[in-house]
C-alpha cells in the first residue's frame, strides 16, 4: 500500500499524519508487547539499515515510523553519487544509535514508490515520521549537512510526536526484535478509506472516514483523513486558472477566496492558503466572515493542529477577529 500522504495528489503537506498522542501510544504499545513476550524490544545495530520494497513498505516504513523516524534512501546500482552517499547514511544510522532507521529503496525494482514520492532524480533522501513524508535532500550531500538535517529530524520527531527511536543492543541477534503489528478496531475501515483514495473514489473515502467517526468522533486519523478527502473532493472539478483569476479580480468575494485557498493548500502552498483566508476575514463581516472562519478551521484540520504554520495562523486569526 502506498504511503497515506502520497494519496493526496502527491502533496507532502497533506500528510496523513497521526496525532502526537496516537504515535506515542503506538510506540509505547510496541515496547509493552515486547516486554510481555520477555524481550527488551532492543534491536541489533545491523537492524538499523533495512532494504524495503513495495510489498513491505506499509509494515517496514509506515508502521515503524510511529516509533522511530525512518530515513529513506532512494538509490540504484548504476548511480555513482548513490555509492558515495549510501555508505555515509549507513554509518550514521549505526552511529545515531537507533534515533533513526535507514530504509534503502532500489528505484529500479520499486518504480511505484519512486513515483509516489515524486522522486525526480537520485540519490534522493526522504523521511517518514508518524506517517508523514518529508523531503530531506537530493544529491550526494556533504556529511556535515547530512548530520544537521538528521539532528533536526530527530528533534522534530521527539518534540512534536514523542518519538524517541529504538533501543539498540550490540549483543542482540539481527532480526530478533521484529516490529510488532497491532490490529486496531478501525483498521478495516481506515484501509477501505485509503484504498478508496488510491482509486480516486473520494466519495467512498469520505463515507469510510465518517463511518469511523460515527463510532469514535475523536479518532485522530479519521478526522484528518476526512478533512483531506473532503478538500480533494471540493477541488476535483476546479479549473485552476479560472479560480485564481476570479480570486485576483474579486478580493472581497468570499466564495472566490475560499476556492483559491483550497487550491493553494492542495498545491502545497500552506501559508498562502492561510494568509488568503485571514485577509478575507479582515475584509468581511457577519455571516460572510463566519463562513471564511469555518473554512479556515477546516484547513487547519487538514494540515494538523501541531504544525507550526497552523499555530501561527491561529494567532493571526485571533488578531483578525478580535
Amino acid at each position: 500500500m502506498q504511503p497515506r500522504n502520497m494519496s493526496m495528489s502527491g502533496v507532502v503537506d497533506l500528510a496523513a499524519v497521526k496525532a502526537a498522542q496516537e504515535a506515542k501510544a503506538k510506540a509505547e504499545q510496541a515496547r509493552a508487547e515486547a516486554a510481555r513476550q520477555g524481550g527488551t524490544g532492543a534491536v541489533a545495530p545491523a537492524d538499523l539499515v533495512i532494504d524495503v520494497d513495495e510489498a513491505g513498505f506499509e509494515r517496514d516504513v509506515l508502521q515503524r515510523s510511529a516509533e522511530v523516524p525512518v530515513v529513506i534512501d532512494f538509490w540504484a546500482e548504476w548511480c555513482q553519487p548513490c555509492k558515495q552517499l549510501s555508505p555515509v547514511l549507513e554509518r550514521l544510522a549505526v552511529e545515531y544509535g537507533g534515533r533513526f532507521l535507514l530504509a534503502k529503496i532500489d528505484v529500479d525494482a520499486n518504480q511505484m514508490l519512486m513515483q509516489q514520492f515524486g522522486v525526480q532524480g537520485i540519490p534522493a533522501v526522504f523521511a517518514v515520521v508518524a506517517g508523514q513524508a518529508l523531503p530531506l535532500f537530493q544529491g550526494a550531500a556533504g556529511e556535515e549537512q547530512i548530520r544537521q538535517t538528521l539532528d533536526q529530524l530527530v528533534q522534530v520527531a521527539e518534540q512534536r510526536f514523542g518519538i524517541t527511536g529504538l533501543s539498540v543492543d550490540p549483543d542482540a541477534q539481527p532480526g530478533a526484535a521484529a516490529p510488532v503489528e497491532h490490529a486496531g478496531p478501525y483498521d478495516a475501515a481506515l484501509n477501505a478509506a485509503a484504498d478508496a483514495l488510491d482509486a480516486g473514489d473520494l466519495a467512498g473515502a469520505v463515507q469510510a472516514y465518517k463511518n469511523v467517526l460515527a463510532d469514535d468522533p475523536a479518532h485522530p486519523e479519521a478526522k484528518l483523513g476526512l478533512a483531506q478527502a473532503e478538500l480533494l473532493q471540493r477541488v476535483q472539478g476546479f479549473d485552476p486558472q479560472k479560480v485564481r483569476q476570479e480570486a485576483a479580480e474579486k478580493p472581497k468575494d468570499v466564495d472566490a477566496q475560499i476556492a483559491a485557498a483550497d487550491l493553494d493548500l492542495v498545491g502545497g502552498h500552506v501559508e498562502d492558503a492561510f494568509g488568503r483566508l485571514i485577509d478575507t476575514v479582515q475584509r468581511t463581516v457577519g455571516d460572510d466572515r463566519d463562513t471564511v472562519r469555518r473554512r479556515l478551521l477546516e484547513l487547519f484540520e487538514v494540515v494538523g493542529p501541531e504544525d507550526p504554520r497552523v499555530i501561527g495562523a491561529r494567532r493571526a486569526l485571533a488578531r483578525a477577529l478580535f
